[in-house]
């Protein structure tokens, strides 16, 4: 699987379209570089000229910053906006909303100001453009409910693009009690992810994953990794595994139709 670096490119005399921005999960997670080899497919499939800064990517700073730490973060942004802003970066493409929340949000008054795009906006920009083209595959009339994550829906809004995406794989959506602008968070948002739970009845992710059983679903369908680990947690603390998936908006659109 050929993935080009911004410094392999440059080196060509080339300018990619977008930089595909990989972050922590989609790069040393193994569940989560499974998400970041579909979107990858669907790139190539869809003929984008994009790169990755490989080695040259850092944190975004998300974890540092919702723990509490401006410093660390503040550290670690400047620094990534340095090496954007040396290639010339005008549009960033990601598959984590905590790193498409920040970058997009958060870096502006830091110096470093991007387009930036989720994964299932540009994904489902791709389709509406007729550049690449799904069809139910192996989903068609398939369950599938939609976990909203935290930073892709109620920080910025965007809760139609994964939505439009999955109608079109000729499926069933159904939606939870809770979804759209009143989501529950998966668990792990706020730097959650990193730490012990604190004393409590119950966890998020399994009140999550209890909302997502009610509506009896074949597939929960995530973007973001952070929500993917914590969903796929919740379905294995109740034995759900071999009934119900856990799958990425970008791994349906690539296994779908076997790009």
């Amino acid at each position: 699987m050929k993935v080009p670096t911004m410094a392999e490119m440059v080196a060509e005399g080339k300018a990619p379209e977008v930089l595909f921005w990989v972050g922590c999960a989609g790069s040393f997670d193994d569940r989560a570089k499974k998400i970041t080899k579909a979107l990858v497919k669907i790139l190539h499939k869809a003929k984008v000229s994009f790169a990755v800064l490989g080695t040259e990517e850092s944190c975004s700073g998300d974890p540092a910053k919702r723990a509490g730490n401006e410093f660390l973060f503040q550290m670690q942004a400047i620094s990534n906006i340095e090496v954007l802003n040396a290639y010339e970066v005008k549009k960033i493409v990601t598959a984590c909303p905590h790193c498409y929340n920040t970058i997009k949000n958060e870096y502006p008054e830091l110096g470093g100001n991007y387009e930036v795009m989720h994964h299932t906006q540009f994904i489902n920009a791709l389709l509406e453009e007729g550049k690449i083209t799904i069809e139910g595959g192996k989903y068609s009339g398939k369950r599938i409910t939609f976990h909203d994550p935290c930073y892709l829906g109620r920080a910025n809004n965007v809760y139609e693009a994964p939505r439009e995406i999955i109608r079109k794989l000729e499926v069933e959506l159904i939606e939870m009690k809770r979804c759209k602008s009143n989501g529950l968070c998966c668990g792990a948002g706020g730097a959650q992810m990193f730490k012990d739970a604190e004393n409590g009845d119950k966890e998020i992710f399994i009140e999550r994953t209890e909302e997502a059983l009610e509506v009896a679903p074949n597939i929960i369908a995530t973007g973001c990794p952070f929500c993917n680990t914590m969903m796929t947690d919740g379905i294995k603390h109740k034995e759900k595994e071999s009934e119900i998936k856990v799958l990425d908006i970008a791994e349906l659109i690539a296994n779908a139709n076997d790009l």
